[in-house]
């Protein structure tokens, strides 16, 4: 079958080569798909350049998520069946940019009818990591105010529309003037222009000088610093990622003056300690899904031999929404 394969660490438009390999043979708790399509993600440069939590050794098969059909179950795997057209975070080395590839039986979900292909490829990591983040790390409430730094992109275009399903109130932070419309139609209250308008002053002006309860916060340095200076009382930042390339250095006296709360989140890691979440956050997310309260913003797409200009386009940090490789 073809796949992509990275055969040496480096940037991914120059370290994947195109060829044919064997299919995989999945394991007891494995699922093997055919691939209909791959979201492509962040961290999946990282992982081109060794630069990810998870490091397969070369030559591996990149691509976190995908939509496919099963076609082979491990014999411990009975939620999903030959045939079933399914959502799921893929088994590394065997991963997403390939016409076959290896899904984690416990993070293999049945698609929802509501989605199309390339949404549903695009559901499961943004979704989740927005999910657990608002609801489980933050505690978000109805009525609360919601800041969400990079609004338009991928991962938090997701927090956008999870946060207007749960009631509160979204402010949505953009870099440039193109993107404010977008993070408008997805549902922000208020779009601030980090080019053109200063996040603190507006955030503390549009609260009434309450703040924001809950930061989503996937860029880090100076989007992570701005936040510190317009939290509320007993607010809370929630670190998802680090886009910019700074990881911020927290000030924990400031925290402590200021009284607000610095959170992690890691998602992958419910999978491991607490996959019974895992499952309601999906249930969650497909009646979301069909209820028409979030919809993956899928801008783009690229066919499969483009694979090298789809990642070289989200590591070029201009894209809006999800990306996503349709065909194999």
């Amino acid at each position: 079958m073809r796949a992509w394969q990275v055969h040496a660490l480096g940037d991914a438009a120059d370290v994947l080569t195109l060829g044919d390999i064997e299919r995989p043979t999945p394991g007891p708790d494995q699922v093997r798909v055919r691939v209909r399509a791959t979201g492509v993600n962040f961290a999946d440069t990282l992982l081109c350049r060794g630069e990810y939590q998870v490091k397969p050794s070369p030559p591996f098969v990149p691509g976190l998520e995908v939509c496919g059909d099963v076609v082979e179950v491990g014999e411990r795997v009975t939620h999903v069946a030959v045939g079933d057209r399914v959502l799921g975070g893929t088994a590394l080395p065997h991963g997403g940019y390939a016409q076959e590839c290896l899904l984690d039986g416990a993070s293999t979900f049945i698609a929802p009818e509501g989605l199309d292909d390339a949404g549903a490829a695009a559901l499961m990591i943004s979704y989740q990591t927005g999910w657990f983040a608002l609801h489980r790390r933050a505690a978000l409430q109805a009525g609360e105010h919601l800041l969400v730094h990079a609004a338009s992109g991928g991962v938090g275009s997701a927090a956008v529309q999870l946060g207007k399903a749960a009631g509160a109130h979204v402010i949505g932070v953009v870099g440039g003037a193109d993107k404010v419309a977008i993070a408008r139609e997805l549902g922000c209250d208020v779009v601030i222009d980090r080019r053109e308008q200063d996040v603190v002053e507006t955030v503390t002006q549009v609260t009434g000088g309450h703040g924001a309860d809950v930061v989503y916060d996937p860029v880090g340095g100076p989007s992570y610093t701005a936040s510190t200076k317009c939290i509320a009382f007993e607010g809370r930042i929630v670190v998802v990622g680090f886009a910019s390339g700074r990881v911020p250095e927290p000030r924990l006296n400031h925290a402590l003056v200021k009284n607000y709360s610095i959170l992690g989140l890691h998602w992958s890691l419910y999978q491991q300690h607490d996959p019974a979440a895992v499952q309601e956050a999906h249930a969650d997310l497909v009646r979301l899904a069909d209820a028409g309260a979030v919809r993956p913003l899928v801008a783009e797409t690229f066919g499969f031999d483009e694979v090298p200009a789809a990642l070289a386009r989200l590591a070029g940090g201009s894209s809006t929404g999800r990306i996503v490789v349709t065909g194999t």
